[in-house]
Parts: structure tokens; C-alpha cells; sequence
């Protein structure tokens, strides 16, 4: 009897895509007692030759004497910078492994994740044949955990993009990529959830969780439907014991090609951004408010002048439900759903307002603090990007650029700044007045996770 539910199962698996025929494979499969039997072989032999190992590659030196790192030791003792260069080893090869999926196989382009290749001299991509390439960085975007690479080579092959707009729950899906460092693995299972958001992983965070085997060095792969069309970007699992527990989580692949589309035509991704301040609804809220029980969303608590929301005719005190007609739950949600429109783009939003269903067409437009990209609100900020929090607390470094100015000086993504120059900050107006006042230094206070620290930037 458990034999005939297995043959159900594997049956069931095979007809629930309706992968067998469209991938070519040549059914009847028969065992060795000549039953027929569905497989995944088919689809796979298309799919795992577009699926590649990256390698990474950075120098860099390191102190015979810890103490030497300290600026106020070598001043003291008055050390010379000759002397601390003789005192530094020469520099060694780092090597670290990720996987990267071909999604154009004409001009090599290949999708990963940022944190792969992030600080890396040098990418090297390699195929399932063997054959190895060094890869142009064309991008990236540290707010999603994408990079964009790009290789020469012939005879490439590529996986097809889905719509993962229309995943559900219950959907069998496969990742591929190279645990471990052990080579291309593939492992199966379902999507669990969808939308997870709120983990403190990425900035933008729209997970689909899975619970298809994901480990240390599948990040960057692989994860496909059993047509064998793209459907995520394996990225992260939830690793108590450090290793696969059966929680991983991908990114979708429509937020992957938004960005990958922006960095090929610009070589940035600049989203389009409503100009609000949000907050979360609690349930004193809920009841503030008169909405229903149960009434999710996000409450808007601040509309900046000459917005676009303000143009759209949002309020403090609205409730957005819906973008595009897809529900919001969270104010992550909304950023997720957010960031896969350009600036320009015009979405619709739900609202509730006063107890009244409304819908506002909104068209985009960029952050206040897009200025700080290109460096205009202080030099050393060049290759920063920053938005308002959301609570109005202050400044949150939502990306930086791993050779800025900035991030050598221990600046890092999710930081929230309160201050700068002993002058308090709360937004990105405040943010910007208080830069005026420095010189050829910036004294920034951060709260990093909870924690209270100063940081100067020269």
C-alpha cells in the first residue's frame, strides 16, 4: 500500500506541471520492473547547463601587530607609514564559492546575489562543461542582494523567466547551485509561503520561502519551476544549527529582472518612491481608526510637500491596502512592492479613508535623497543611498557601494543616523543641514541594531 501512494505521488508531481512533454522528455521511464515512472532528468538536462559556480577573488594585507591598526598607538610612539608598510604581509588570495543562473544566453548575462561578489577583485564564472570566464560586474543592487554579470562565450545556454507573480503555495519547485562547494546539486520541494518579508536580511524583502534543500553555496542559484523556468533566486535559510533545516528563501524572480533591467540600461537601480512616511497598524490603531477587525494595511503619517502622493492626493491618516490590486499587509510589503517600479511608473494604490474604500493613481517619482548617489550631499557620502525611516526616526542607509569612501570607515547597509555633526537628524532635510556644517570630516550617530555608536567619516 505504501508503494501505490508513492507511485501516486511521483504521478501526481509529473501531471501537475505538464513538464514531461514540454521539456521533451521521452516517457514511458521505466523502472526495473518495467513500471512507468515520471522524472525530473528531462527538464533538468535544459536547465543545469545555465546554472554556473562563481568565484571570487580579493587581496588584501593584513598586520604582523594588531596594535599597529590603531591610529592613536602609531601617533603616540610616533610610527612612521614606512614602517607600518614594512610591518604588513604581503598581500594573499582569498577565494569564496556562490552560484549564478545564465537568464541571457546571447550577450552571458548572469544573475546572482550581491553578497557573492561583494569586495571581489575578481569574478570567475564556470560552466557545467568545465569551461571557465572572467566576469564584468555590469551592477548591482545591495537593497535587493542582486549583481548583474556578464561573460564572453559561445554556445551558452539560459533558463527561461517565469512569472512569479502567479506562484502559489503547494507549487513544486527545484533549486540548483553548488552547496558547499561540491558541485551543482539539485534538490526539490514546495513553495511554503510567499511574501515573507520583516527577516532583517535584505532591504527589500518579498521571500518566497521553500523548502527545497538550500545551503551555504547555493546563494545566487537557481530556483525553477518543474517546466524549468526561473522563478527565484536562492538567497538565504534560516540555519539554526548551520546547516538546511528546511527554511530557505528566494527571491522572486520579477524584482530580480526589474533590477537586472535598470543596471543593464543604466547601470543603477533607481526606484520610484511615493514620498510618504508610514507606520504600522497596531490594534489601538485599528480601533483609533475604525477600521475592521482584522483590517491589515499601512497607515500613512506623513505626506512630503510636492510629492508625488501629495500630487495623488494622499493623506495623513489614509490606510493603503493595495497596490496594483495585490493586498499590503506591512510596511515592508509595501516597500517590496514598491521597489520593483522605476521612477515614472504610475501604480495604483487602495485606500481607506475615514472608513471610505478610495484608489489614487499614483506616478512615481525619485527619493529626496537621490542627491546622495552622486555624492551631492557631501563627498564622502558619494555611493550612498539613503531613505527617510519610516518611523521618523531618523536617515536608514539602505545600500552602500563596497569601495565608497563611507563604507571603508565602517558605514554599513540598515544603519539608521540620528545625528550628524552634533546636530540631531530626523529626516532627509534636517540630514542635509546638518552636513553643511562639517568640514573635511563627518561625525555621524548611528543606532545599529538597538545600539548606540559614533562613527567619523574622513
Amino acid at each position: 500500500m505504501r508503494a501505490f501512494f508513492r507511485y501516486l505521488l511521483l504521478v501526481a508531481i509529473a501531471c501537475q506541471a505538464g513538464f514531461v512533454m514540454q521539456a521533451g522528455a521521452a516517457l514511458p521511464l521505466h523502472d526495473g520492473s518495467g513500471r512507468d515512472l515520471p522524472t525530473l532528468a528531462p527538464m533538468l538536462k535544459t536547465v543545469n547547463p545555465a546554472v554556473v559556480n562563481i568565484a571570487t577573488y580579493s587581496m588584501q594585507r593584513q598586520n604582523n601587530n594588531p596594535l599597529l591598526n590603531d591610529p592613536f598607538f602609531r601617533h603616540f610612539f610616533n610610527i612612521p607609514e614606512e614602517q607600518l608598510r614594512q610591518q604588513q604581509t604581503p598581500r594573499r588570495r582569498q577565494q569564496s564559492a556562490g552560484s549564478g543562473v545564465i537568464v541571457n544566453a546571447g550577450d552571458g548575462i548572469v544573475i546572482t546575489n550581491f553578497h557573492v561578489i561583494k569586495g571581489a577583485d575578481e569574478v570567475q564564472v564556470s560552466l557545467l562543461d568545465g569551461r571557465t570566464y572572467q566576469a564584468e560586474v555590469r551592477g548591482t543592487d545591495p537593497e535587493l542582494d542582486i549583481a548583474v554579470l556578464q561573460i564572453e562565450a559561445d554556445d551558452l545556454a539560459e533558463v527561461p523567466m517565469a512569472d512569479s507573480d502567479i506562484l502559489q503555495v503547494g507549487d513544486f519547485v527545484v533549486a540548483i547551485g553548488n552547496p558547499f562547494g561540491l558541485g551543482q546539486t539539485v534538490t526539490t520541494g514546495i513553495v511554503s509561503a510567499l511574501g515573507r518579508s520583516g527577516l532583517g536580511i535584505e532591504g527589500y524583502e518579498n521571500f518566497i520561502q521553500t523548502d527545497a534543500s538550500i545551503n551555504p553555496g547555493n546563494s545566487g542559484g537557481a530556483l525553477v519551476d518543474l517546466n524549468g523556468h526561473l522563478v527565484g533566486i536562492n538567497t538565504a535559510i534560516i540555519a539554526p544549527a548551520g546547516g538546511n533545516v528546511g527554511i530557505g528563501f528566494a527571491i522572486p524572480v520579477n524584482m530580480a529582472k526589474a533590477s537586472m533591467t535598470q543596471i543593464l540600461e543604466h547601470g543603477e537601480v533607481k526606484r520610484g518612491q511615493l514620498g510618504i512616511g508610514i507606520q504600522e497598524i497596531t490594534h489601538d490603531l485599528r480601533k483609533a481608526f475604525s477600521l475592521k477587525n482584522g483590517q491589515q494595511g499601512v497607515l500613512v503619517t506623513d505626506v512630503q510637500p510636492d510629492s508625488p502622493a501629495e500630487e495623488a492626493g494622499l493623506k495623513p491618516g489614509d490606510v493603503i491596502v493595495s497596490v496594483n490590486n495585490r493586498s499590503v499587509n506591512s510596511s515592508g510589503q509595501l516597500r517590496s512592492q514598491l521597489s520593483s517600479h522605476r521612477v515614472g511608473d504610475s501604480v495604483n494604490l487602495g485606500l481607506i479613508r475615514e472608513g471610505k474604500q478610495l484608489s489614487r493613481k499614483v506616478k512615481l517619482g525619485e527619493s529626496q535623497l537621490a542627491a546622495g548617489r552622486s555624492g551631492e550631499l557631501h563627498p564622502l557620502l558619494a555611493g550612498v543611498n539613503f531613505e527617510n525611516s519610516d518611523d521618523g526616526s531618523g536617515v536608514v542607509v539602505s545600500a552602500i557601494a563596497p569601495n565608497a569612501v563611507a563604507a571603508h570607515s565602517g558605514l554599513r547597509p540598515g544603519d539608521i543616523i540620528v545625528g550628524a555633526n552634533k546636530r540631531r537628524v530626523t529626516d532627509v532635510n534636517s540630514f542635509a543641514s546638518a552636513l553643511k556644517t562639517g568640514g573635511n570630516a563627518i561625525l555621524l550617530q548611528i543606532n545599529r541594531g538597538g545600539r548606540g555608536l559614533y562613527l567619523v567619516i574622513r
